[in-house]
């Protein structure tokens, strides 16, 4: 029973990360000024819980300066995601965000000196004949397109450096290090550049809603409950689970604005084959694994 709740609150969970599409939609302001205020909204939610809950929050320099570097690619990340939508559609962008599979077949091994697996070379030719399609038939989301594959490389490197200091550390603590950090940053880059004034960051009632549901419930919320269940949860479950967001977020986005995100036939099929080829993955992968386990050994001969 208690497994099943966790698998539901996983669901959920994935739910949530799917509708942040659907908010950056709605959310009128730039894809910088929109990320600015969700890291600063998760920041002091974060803080806020941290406090709550007695978590020490010191962390030498040397582990400071990763969590800050890897803030720095999250930010980095939900810029380009969000300037995907602005400049595309959600289905464009979370189809797009689906190569992060393709991306992390291809570094995890390379960061953590392993051999790829031949299984991630197959899918990620999938993936990238799927892309293919979608540049061909929706060439005037060309721009789209390569901003969310940007987002999914940059989700790839913070997920595979997260891992190891996840094992670490607290991981409300390391979220909390991280998005402070790529709030700063962001805020440099702003303000460097002339980006922050009273004008941009002006919020009327239905931005301010929004973001605070973004930043509180689909970024703080979200990252908790997220890391709760996934101490119970095998590696493979949440990964298959996980791989829905782009499902979700896709079916949202029709629901609420309909028509509007209608595309081409070619893009479906596209979309298909990359969405069946994420979903399928992490299927096989884990039947391969279960043959090598349960493979007889051979007795060497005398």
């Amino acid at each position: 029973m208690h497994l099943n709740n966790n698998l539901l609150k996983l669901h959920f969970t994935v739910f949530i990360w799917g509708f942040t599409a659907v908010l950056g939609q709605l959310i009128s302001k730039s894809a910088l000024i929109l990320v600015w205020y969700r890291l600063l909204i998760a920041c002091i939610a974060l803080f806020l819980f941290l406090r709550a809950s007695k978590t020490p929050i010191r962390v030498d320099w040397k582990s400071g300066l990763k969590f800050i570097g890897i803030g720095v690619l999250v930010a980095l990340h939900w810029v380009l995601f969000y300037h995907s939508i602005k400049v595309s559609k959600i289905s464009v962008t979370l189809v797009a965000l689906s190569s992060i599979t393709l991306f992390t077949g291809i570094l995890d091994p390379l960061f953590n000196r392993r051999k790829i697996f031949w299984l991630d070379i197959l899918v990620g030719l999938f993936i990238m004949s799927g892309i293919v399609l979608i540049f061909k038939f929706e060439s005037q989301y060309s721009l789209g397109t390569i901003l969310g594959l940007g987002a999914a490389f940059l989700a790839s490197l913070f997920t595979i450096f997260n891992s190891w200091e996840a094992k670490k550390n607290n991981t409300v603590m390391i979220s909390f290090y991280e998005l402070a950090g790529g709030f700063v940053f962001l805020s440099l880059y702003l303000f460097f550049h002339h980006d922050i004034n009273l004008a941009n960051l002006k919020l009327d009632r239905s931005d301010l809603v929004y973001l605070m549901i973004l930043g509180i419930i689909c970024t703080a919320f979200a990252y908790v409950m997220a890391f709760t269940v996934m101490r119970t949860l095998s590696p493979f479950t949440v990964n298959l689970i996980t791989s829905l967001e782009p499902v979700y977020g896709i079916l949202l986005a029709f629901l609420i604005f309909g028509k509007s995100e209608t595309l081409k036939p070619g893009f479906y099929i596209g979309g298909f084959i990359i969405l069946a080829s994420v979903l399928l993955h992490p299927l096989l992968k884990n039947r391969l694994k279960e043959k090598e386990i349960n493979k007889p050994v051979e007795m060497e001969t005398l």
